[in-house]
């Protein structure tokens, strides 16, 4: 260690540093004490608080009353309630073994001692202890009422006696808040105690509900008149006035939906007016109580509409509700009325709206579903004419007004989602008023009819992309449920079918339009051309397996289109290709038919793959071909497919070899793989159902020759289809013996000889996994 110093003379030098430190530190100590007993002495009257203007700091936390508030907080409620469970035990027990005066000077005194108390505690700065004891006597001030009432007031009205009571008490506590603003109790009480008086004043009264309403709405307004002044009563006194205000509309509304005549419905709605003024001034006062003005809106609704409501019928009650909350809409928008003021109105107007579409719509929806029973019996001709639906004007009236306030919301609000609602309700209200009315069929239809085409054509030129989804959903809801309809006449399935199918060739020539309506109106076009030449067969009286053949049309027209139907082309040539399914399913009943349904699809495909961006379409060409002629062969029992297949063989064969030759990266399975798969595929299925050796020999050499051949000219068609050939007939041959050593095995070998290739296949893993990743590269450089 480095020292400067000798080491006698540095440890001297550190004795007399650390004399000096505690010098300086018994200094410092005892300046402490000084200053601590200077600023926490009693401060003589009229002088200044210690803080920073005076020079005086509070005490630290540790000095004061507050020290521990949690567990001083619980021992001070502990404190409370026993002494306010004494109280209670002899006020009850006890107190009939007073006399009167006895009685008298006890809760007097004790009631004084109370309320006395608090003031003493708060000059000592003990404010929570002076808190606990002005409850205690708060509660013997209710004590003092019920004493009075029992001994000197038994007679009296119980509940008006309550109410007086509560008022005195309210008045009471009031009071001794503001004499000792100390206090946060008190205050807060007398709010509380405030609520009681006019509810209890209106049951004894026997007001009714309607009487109640009017006490429960003038302490709501005295409650909003202290949030709005009180500053420090503002929450309490918003939370009792909305308590109290919903509970006065509730008991309007009550009252005047269940009125019985208008004159008895002018009393409740008189309440909901004054609710519905007490809402809008609340929030005309205060920029935050948009939901006041909301409450409001509702209690004018209610109040109009349950005076309209004796005299009408339910539905038409609903129309009425729904007029009374236009004028709430009209109001968004305008500058003149404060904001909060808009937009409860406004909310109360959309909600009843709402309210009033979801009603209309439950009306109105049992009548496009009622079109499912024509599926039991087609062409019938057994749809109703001229029976309306209960209910049904007034749902066809409410439909189109909530979708004019809606309509008019997105206007003034400019969002997109009142819109869509508006969209909705006014397609939805026009699709089924012909039905609610009870029109005749005919017009039904034409009705139903335009109104899928003014779906559809909003669909493609509304430049709001919710307004047009929502208007291309209602035009294929529609268009499925008229269609449905269709099929109870034979003229109207020709018709509307027909006109839904011009419509949609419209739509998807459509230049402008988005490119998904017009696919989806491409799509559209050719399941109704679809349909109509479906009719069209069923007017013929052939059988079903014949349908298919005229719904070939269809995919033929579209692959005859192709490039020329731009941008729809994909969504035509994918429902071109259901019709092309349900063609051939439709045919699957008559093996002759299918054969002959499966040529013509395949040449469609065939003719589809001559252009360059559909050469993929070959393989379905070739596919449909040669199961076609498999089917054939099958349902003439042709027992030697070679024969028949053979030509096609050849010929297909020579195709591909002039396609190599031309394009000689020209892939083996497009040149050679039809003509093979035609050839080899008839002779397996027919060798593994012979019986003989010759099929199964003769299908074999030339299984081998091709798999030889492929891997000779490096070609993977003829390789991997010789290949599984030749396996496919191996096993053929070996599986009676396979089966007949199995019959003679004991049963634990085959599972031990399972067990025994995974444990060698898993032992060699890797090198297995290697082995077939380079099969794969091997056969990856084969065309």
């Amino acid at each position: 260690m480095n020292m400067p110093l000798p080491p006698a003379e540095e440890l001297a030098r550190i004795d007399h540093e650390l004399v000096q430190l505690d010098a300086r530190r018994a200094y410092l100590l005892g300046r402490r004490d000084w200053l601590l007993r200077l600023l926490y002495a009693p401060a003589p009257p009229g002088a200044p608080a210690p803080g920073p203007a005076s020079g005086r700091v509070p005490a630290p936390a540790a000095a004061g009353e507050a020290q521990a508030p949690s567990a001083q907080t619980v021992l001070l409620t502990l404190g409370a309630v026993l002494l306010a469970v004494a109280a209670l035990a002899f006020t009850l027990v006890s107190w009939g073994s007073l006399g009167i005066a006895g009685r008298s000077a006890v809760l007097a005194a004790v009631t004084a001692a109370a309320l006395a108390a608090p003031a003493l505690l708060l000059r000592r700065g003990l404010r929570s202890t002076a808190e606990s004891v002005a409850a205690v006597a708060l509660l013997l001030t209710m004590l003092d009422a019920y004493a009075l009432y029992a001994v000197a007031l038994p007679d009296t009205d119980g509940t008006a006696y309550a109410a007086g009571a509560a008022a005195v008490a309210a008045a009471v506590w009031a009071g001794y808040g503001r004499v000792l603003p100390g206090l946060r109790l008190p205050l807060p009480a007398a709010v509380a105690a405030a609520q009681l008086p006019l509810p209890l004043a209106a049951l004894a009264g026997q007001g009714g509900a309607v009487g109640v309403g009017w006490a429960l709405l003038a302490t709501a307004a005295l409650d909003a008149a202290l949030a709005l002044r009180v500053r420090r009563s503002a929450v309490l006194g918003v939370v009792l006035a909305s308590a109290l205000g919903a509970g006065a509309l509730l008991l309007g509304a009550a009252a005047s939906w269940s009125a019985a005549s208008t004159a008895q419905a002018w009393s409740p709605a008189a309440l909901l007016l004054a609710a519905a003024a007490l809402g809008t001034a609340a929030a005309w006062r205060e920029p935050r109580a948009a939901a006041a003005a909301a409450a409001g809106g509702l209690a004018w609704v209610v109040a109009l509409g349950g005076v309209a409501r004796p005299g009408l019928e339910p539905g038409w009650a609903v129309a009425a509700h729904l007029a009374a909350a236009l004028p709430l809409v009209a109001p968004v928008g305008v500058g003149a009325l404060p904001a909060a003021v808009r937009r409860g109105l406004a909310a109360a107007g959309a909600g009843t709206a709402a309210l009033a579409a979801l009603w209309a719509w439950s009306v109105a929806l049992p009548a496009p579903a009622a079109r499912a029973g024509v599926l039991d019996e087609v062409w019938a001709a057994t749809a109703p004419g001229g029976s309306p639906f209960a209910q049904g004007a007034a749902a066809a009236v409410v439909l189109p007004v909530a979708a004019g306030a809606a309509w008019w919301l997105s206007r003034r609000l400019s969002r997109p989602e009142p819109a869509v609602v508006a969209v909705v309700a006014a397609w939805s209200g026009l699709f089924t008023a012909p039905v609610l009315l009870g029109f005749p069929a005919a017009v039904v239809f034409a009705v139903q009819v335009a109104g899928v085409a003014a779906a559809g054509l909003l669909a493609l030129r509304s430049a709001a992309r919710g307004v047009a989804v929502a208007a291309g959903a209602c035009a294929l809801g529609g268009a499925l449920n008229v269609s449905l309809g269709a099929l109870d006449g034979r003229a109207a399935t020709f018709a509307v079918w027909g006109l839904l199918g011009a419509g949609c060739a419209l739509g998807a020539a459509y230049g402008t339009a988005p490119r998904w309506a017009r696919s989806a109106a491409a799509a559209g076009a050719a399941g109704y051309a679809a349909g109509l030449l479906g009719a069209a067969s069923a007017l013929t009286d052939l059988a079903v397996a014949w349908w298919g053949l005229p719904l070939l049309a269809v995919p033929a027209a579209v692959a005859a289109l192709g490039s020329r139907l731009g941008p729809v082309r994909l969504s035509a040539e994918i429902a071109a290709g259901a019709v092309g399914v349900v063609a051939v399913a439709l045919s699957a009943l008559r093996p002759g038919t299918l054969a002959l349904t499966l040529s013509l699809a395949g040449v469609v495909c065939a003719g589809a793959a001559v252009r360059p961006e559909r050469r993929a379409l070959g393989w379905a060409a070739g596919v449909l071909l040669v199961a076609a002629s498999w089917v054939r062969l099958a349902s003439e029992e042709v027992t030697a497919p070679e024969a028949y297949a053979l030509p096609v063989t050849v010929s297909a064969l020579a195709v591909g070899y002039l396609r190599r030759r031309r394009d000689p990266r020209a892939s083996s399975w497009t040149a050679y793989g039809p003509g093979l798969g035609a050839m080899l595929l008839p002779s397996l299925l027919a060798a593994w159902a012979d019986a003989g050796w010759q099929r199964p020999l003769l299908l074999g050499l030339a299984a081998l020759a091709l798999t030889l051949a492929g891997a000779r000219r490096g070609l993977q068609a003829p390789l991997l289809l010789g290949g599984a050939v030749l396996a496919a007939v191996a096993l053929h041959e070996l599986f009676p013996y396979v089966v007949q050593v199995a019959g003679v095995l004991p049963r634990w070998l085959p599972p031990a000889l399972a067990g025994l290739l995974l444990l060698a296949v898993g032992a060699t893993y890797e090198r297995r996994l290697a082995d077939a990743r380079r099969m794969r590269e091997a056969l990856g450089r084969y065309r």
